[in-house]
């Protein structure tokens, strides 16, 4: 008896002619775009360096698209935004030590995101590698090690033959729910070698899918149907596993209200019935999370965010559904389900029974009502004209990037993103530099789209030698740089900690004429004419900067009393 797994397709005469007579001049870099091209990659991000030369010249003699940055973390956060964006693994080419170690930052980033980066990396040659001090340039006694602790796996190749299946395994890694950044080493040495092997053609790195447990579904379909106040905590699992329509569908048939966290932003539409939309950071949104008595999370683990900074205590049952094992329970006792949020949607949507509750729509609306009185007495119009002007003049489509700012807090509870999968930030590890890296790597994924990105002065002095990127690839993204002097959201916690601030005053260049010496074309606006202004550098193609003195103030916390 034969069996489908004991099948192997066997080679073509002209095949196997081709195998037997590889094109001359490969090196060991060859079989590294060889395999990201069998892959199904497209377009690769990163930063030569004199070890990693082997990959670069062998882009030459593909098919791939080369988007290079100007500093390694940055091209980190390009990467991870291309993998937000399309659910592909982004490559990320890197150098050894230095320029390595630079996209740390970003790696962490998109770990706590879970998005899909493989990063690529040389290593010193063969022979230095083992732990010794040999004096090689970049050398690191253990460089995996700088990453074991902030990427899903680790891959070290050591021969020219292990290349492929080296890199298949982590593009498998990196797609396995839930989605992450990976790395892959290799020395320079090998890279540079002449190789005699064939060119890479088969190669199959299909993820595993991560399917719920019947019997686990199956008791949370029978909490969820006979509950009588359910709510729905929707994270960016939903969002990731592109599973925004069931959870509408579940919703609507419970009859629950749905909350999302900053990182799920528009898994639920924003201006449906049941929408809670983003207020976690508000004591009456928690008040009423709390009060729920069968609460189902959904692609969340209930962070210090999302938890309204751990004050959060549920009274009721906590169903969660998580593709990270780490998270599961991690935060709260609950029926902890491990699986994909868009299987385990599906498997509870064919098992719950359709609750009638005429009351669950008006406490959504009565919440949401207290909110906005809570934030309407602190007298913060300027913010809110601010959001305002940026989302009336951002199409509903175009995907938004946003770095550590006080808008950017205010965007994770108050922005209405429009659809799923549009609206990205930096909260996920909370570095600062974020917004307009990530938005050129969202640019490079879709260039249909405007791409907007917004930072404040602080987190713009990061990435601004990005502007040359931008510029060379013509990246059509627009860059709003909201000026106030300093790390505003800084000087506020200090002002309120200590009564006076350190440390969180800028000295700053003109960013428009800044932006203007690289080529993009750059604007000064005010809160009156932001709208306006912002609208037509979206509408234009390429680059553009607008920037905006300000100084915006957060709303109070609910979580310190």
């Amino acid at each position: 008896m034969t069996h489908d797994h004991d099948l192997v397709l066997r080679p073509t005469a002209a095949q196997t002619e081709a195998a037997l007579n590889p094109p001359p001049g490969r090196i060991g870099g060859d079989l590294v775009v060889e395999t990201l091209a069998g892959l199904g990659a497209t377009t690769v991000f990163g930063l030569p360096g004199q070890h990693a030369l082997g990959m670069f010249d062998a882009l030459r003699r593909s098919d791939l698209r080369y988007v290079g940055l100007r500093v390694e973390n940055n091209a980190g956060f390009a990467a991870d935004a291309y993998g937000r964006i399309t659910g592909e693994a982004a490559p990320l080419l890197l150098s050894t030590g230095p320029g390595a170690l630079t996209s740390l930052a970003a790696l962490q980033e998109a770990a706590m995101a879970s998005a899909p980066v493989l990063a690529i990396s040389s290593q010193i040659p063969t022979a230095g590698l083992g732990g010794g001090r040999h004096g090689y340039l970049h050398e690191l006694p253990d460089q995996a090690a700088s990453f074991r602790g902030v990427v899903k796996s680790v891959h070290t190749v050591r021969t020219q033959s292990q290349i492929p299946s080296a890199i298949a395994a982590a593009w498998k890694s990196a797609l396995c729910a839930p989605h992450g950044p990976v790395w892959v080493e290799i020395p320079q040495d090998v890279l540079l070698a002449e190789t005699a092997l064939p060119v890479v053609t088969g190669v199959d790195a299909t993820p595993d899918e991560l399917p719920p447990r019947p019997e686990l579904t199956a008791v949370a379909a029978h909490l969820l149907s006979h509950a009588a106040r359910p709510a729905i905590v929707a994270g960016g699992g939903v969002v990731r596993a592109d599973a925004s329509k069931k959870l509408r569908q579940l919703a609507e048939r419970l009859q629950a209200p749905v909350v999302t966290t900053f990182g799920g932003k528009g898994a639920f539409p924003w201006t449906h019935p049941l929408s809670l939309r983003s207020w976690l950071e508000d004591r009456h949104t928690t008040d009423f999370l709390e009060d729920a008595d069968v609460l189902l999370v959904v692609g969340s683990g209930l962070g210090e965010l999302s938890s309204n900074y751990h004050t959060f205590k549920p009274r009721g049952r906590v169903v969660q559904i998580e593709a990270d094992l780490g998270k599961l329970e991690s935060n709260h006792p609950a029926l902890g389900i491990h699986a994909d949020a868009r299987l385990a949607l599906q498997a509870l949507l064919e098992t719950v029974s359709e609750r009638k509750d005429a009351t669950a729509a008006e406490r959504a609306q009565a919440l949401l009502a207290k909110v906005a009185a809570r934030i309407d007495s602190q007298q913060l119009t300027l913010e809110q004209q601010v959001l305002a002007s940026v989302r009336r003049a951002l199409p509903a489509d175009a995907p938004s990037f946003w770095d550590m700012t006080i808008l950017a807090y205010w965007a994770w509870s108050a922005f209405d993103p429009k659809a799923p999968n549009t609206m990205h930030s930096a909260q996920g590890a909370g570095g600062l530099g974020y917004g307009f890296p990530a938005a050129l790597g969202a640019a490079a994924a879709d260039p249909t789209r405007p791409v907007l990105a917004v930072s404040g002065d602080g987190g713009a002095l990061y990435s601004i030698a990005e502007l040359a990127t931008a510029k060379q690839y013509d990246l059509n993204v627009t860059w709003l740089i909201v000026d106030d002097g300093g790390y505003g959201i800084l000087r506020e916690y200090m002002t309120d900690a200590f009564g006076s601030t350190t440390a969180t005053e800028l000295t700053r260049p003109d960013y428009v004429a800044l932006a203007e010496s690289f080529g993009v074309p750059g604007v000064r606006t005010a809160p009156e004419t932001l709208e306006q202004d912002l609208a037509k550098a979206l509408a234009a193609p390429g680059p553009s900067v607008v920037v905006l003195p300000a100084l915006l103030r957060m709303f109070a916390p609910t979580h310190l009393g």
